[in-house]
């Protein structure tokens, strides 16, 4: 659906839908002031004109339609330019019954508003400059965050450190693009303007910082939806009791006989600032159970796109040869997803110190026991190292949107052909529009080049009231 004019005062429900102690309300737009004012009496009942009041202050009185009173209310007003959307606003606080948020809504679209489309307060910020593209879906990213480290990487966006980060690549390539189009300019008298070993300086310099970025969206696409991690193994390996000592919660069936779990069961948890979300999956064997094989063909399919696989096994069940070959194919499995294979020596509470020390030559293997939840703690810690590899710096751009890395990655893909083009010592006009295009891609994330149907496709994904 195709957002309104944009010069309509729309309204919203800002808070969700449904019963509450406390509901907001906003309208935007020029008649903003208008239409509250109309529907507005001061405690002692007076009219009160709220385009004659400062900007963000607070004015307590009643809501009415004629002369009935409707609700008390809280009416916050903040004036343009100097509000979210850069308009007008008026956000009234009433009590949170279902009947009189609807009540007030139909009141306001009587008096002229309109109601909103989804992102389209947003939108309005965006179009009106006070946000940059990237921030404004770092907005969206902030209201979904679930975790942590969510919350600090859509915090960190929204405030302008990866628009700050990208504005600053595009004016060291913008002052280079320029020179270049001035020796177009001036292509019959042959002169150049701008320093070819400058030139690829800068351009490797780019290049190497477009890629570090684009780069940092496998952290960053995990810190926002969840850090996929299977637990696999062959069936009794103690996957479920494992997932269930994870989450401190009984999620998972235990039995002793094997084949329990006939399908992948998922559950997220918050460690240490990062949503981990934990598939516990079909014991790995051959089976002639039809149920039991799409379970084990479906174990499969969450290890090719997890991020870390937590292969357990009993020492009791298993010798290291083939412990090995196992964590072989999943190495050869997860290639495409880069995922580290941790294998996890379980039961350790009954298994022997020779027995145990006979798995000693596997790399990085760790023991527990996830039933007496022995080890289980530094298991936890080996996960968050393998996906952090060091502590996670906060105040360093992350990329945590699928539209961000394509751009970076086009961007890249552009570098490189200035890069090539250089070495190669082509003409100026080549160049240009190369450089041309890198400056084109970096733009789409700001948007500083935009198109209706991309800024439709960003704004529909939000809530109303945003």
């Amino acid at each position: 659906m195709k957002h309104g004019n944009h010069e309509d005062t729309i309204v919203a429900l800002e808070t969700p839908a449904g019963t509450a102690a406390i509901a907001v309300i906003r309208l935007s737009g020029p008649a903003s002031f208008p239409i509250s004012s109309a529907l507005f009496r001061s405690a002692s009942g007076r009219t009160k004109d709220l385009a004659t009041c400062k900007s963000h202050t607070l004015h307590y009185g009643r809501i009415v339609d004629g002369d009935t009173v409707i609700d008390e209310v809280l009416l916050s007003v903040f004036k343009a330019p100097k509000s979210y959307t850069g308009e007008d606003i008026v956000e009234v606080s009433c009590h949170g019954s279902v009947y009189i948020q609807q009540l007030l809504l139909s009141l306001f679209v009587k008096r002229g508003a309109r109601l909103a489309e989804p992102g389209e307060f947003t939108m309005r910020a965006f179009l009106n400059r006070r946000l940059d593209l990237a921030q404004a879906e770092a907005v969206a990213d902030l209201i979904a965050a679930e975790s942590a480290g969510a919350h600090q990487v859509a915090l960190q966006q929204m405030r302008g450190g990866f628009s700050n980060d990208i504005k600053k690549l595009r004016d060291e390539l913008i002052h280079f693009a320029s020179l270049i189009e001035l020796e177009l300019d001036f292509s019959e008298e042959d002169v150049q303007f701008a320093d070819r070993k400058d030139l690829k300086k800068l351009v490797t310099h780019l290049l190497s910082t477009v890629l570090a970025l684009a780069e940092s969206f496998r952290l960053g696409h995990a810190l926002k939806n969840g850090i996929p991690v299977v637990i696999a193994g062959k069936p009794n390996a103690g996957k479920s009791t494992l997932l269930n000592a994870l989450l401190n919660d009984d999620r998972a069936i235990v039995s002793e006989i094997a084949g329990t779990t006939r399908d992948t069961i998922e559950e997220e948890i918050a460690i240490g600032g990062i949503m981990f979300r934990f598939i516990d999956t079909a014991g790995i064997r051959e089976t002639a159970d039809v149920i039991e094989s799409l379970g084990v063909k479906r174990t499969f399919e969450k290890i090719s796109s997890s991020a870390i696989v937590l292969y357990l096994f009993d020492p009791a069940e298993m010798k290291p040869a083939e412990v090995k070959k196992t964590l072989e194919e999943l190495t050869a499995i997860t290639a495409s997803s880069r995922a580290a294979v941790i294998p996890v020596l379980n039961k350790s509470d009954l298994a022997n110190d020779a027995m145990v020390k006979s798995f000693s030559g596997i790399e990085n293997v760790m023991s527990i026991s996830a039933k007496q939840q022995i080890n289980t703690g530094l298991l936890v810690e080996k996960m968050l190292e393998t996906v952090s590899h060091s502590k996670i710096n906060f105040n360093q751009t992350i990329v945590v949107n699928a539209r961000h890395r394509e751009a970076l990655e086009n961007t890249a893909t552009d570098l490189e052909r200035v890069q090539k083009g250089l070495d190669t010592n082509v003409t100026g006009d080549f160049l240009a529009s190369d450089i041309r295009q890198a400056l084109y891609h970096l733009g789409l994330i700001t948007g500083e080049i935009s198109t209706d149907d991309l800024l439709e496709n960003i704004f529909s994904r939000f809530c109303i009231g945003k």
